[in-house]
């Protein structure tokens, strides 16, 4: 379970559901909650809970933009030396932002060099477009260089997110395909196809939910499965409960490989 799961609620919450709840353990989603900084933090509660973490999302939102440093590959380097801190073997990390000229140039080649020097696979997540207007007058920007597809360029590890291809009318299954054995991290979470990041509960919406678990599983997946799903607009602490229970019952179903394991 990803820590953005509960937000606005703090990574202590979502330690302690992913625990309650049965999760095989978390995604750390770095922002401006003081506890996903806090390296030494997250270790501390990860041991004391038995809540393992798998993962870390580097801090790469328009509102991170400060966090650890105003410098993106410096926020990419930490995030990788936090993985290996915590033992997490994966990275998530979005496409350089267009004004990150230098970055960007750069990005292909520091993404490979970190992955070759630590072993930790840094995989690189598919983004969407921002609509404005309606109608004829809709116009589609990318906020991304070179482009939402990290396919585009060409990495040895990839993130697919549900939402995000809902939001950018994109194939999932085509895009996993395209990833092919670079895929080795799933943001499970769906979409109605409105031009925003929704991450509903998978099986709410119309993403292949679903079929690409069921393809995973048949393929001999060996990479992780991260729900990110908002519960914001959750009454209460059980309501976001039972959206969590919902969605870690919706994977483990559709995960399930041919031979039963």
């Amino acid at each position: 379970m990803s820590t953005a799961s509960v937000w606005p609620q703090t990574a202590a919450t979502a330690f302690k559901l992913a625990d309650e709840l049965g999760y095989d353990g978390v995604e750390v989603m770095v922002w401006a909650d003081p506890m996903s900084q806090d390296v030494p933090g997250l270790r501390r509660r990860s041991a004391r809970i038995g809540v393992p973490i798998m993962a870390v999302h580097a801090p790469c939102l328009l509102i991170t933009q400060r966090v650890w440093s105003p410098d993106p590959e410096v926020r990419l380097r930490r995030s990788v030396e936090a993985a290996q801190d915590l033992d997490a073997r994966t990275v998530v990390v979005h496409p350089p932002f267009r004004w990150q000229r230098r970055y960007a140039d750069a990005f292909p080649d520091l993404v490979a060099s970190l992955e070759e020097r630590t072993g930790v696979a840094i995989a690189v997540e598919n983004m969407f477009p921002v609509r404005r207007g309606l109608g004829t007058r809709s116009m589609e920007m990318t906020a991304f260089r070179p482009s939402i597809d990290p396919t585009d360029v060409g990495h040895r590890n990839y993130t697919l997110d549900l939402s995000h291809t809902s939001a950018a009318h994109m194939d999932a299954m085509k895009l996993a395909e395209r990833m092919g054995e670079g895929l080795t991290h799933v943001h499970l979470a769906d979409g109605s196809g409105l031009s925003k990041d929704e991450h509903m509960v998978p099986g709410r919406g119309d993403q292949p939910c679903a079929e690409l678990c069921e393809s995973l599983a048949a393929n001999g997946f060996k990479g992780q499965v991260v729900l990110e799903v908002s519960t914001r607009r959750a009454r209460g602490p059980a309501e976001r409960a039972k959206d969590l229970a919902e969605a870690l019952l919706f994977a483990r179903l559709h995960l399930i490989s041919p031979n039963g394991r």
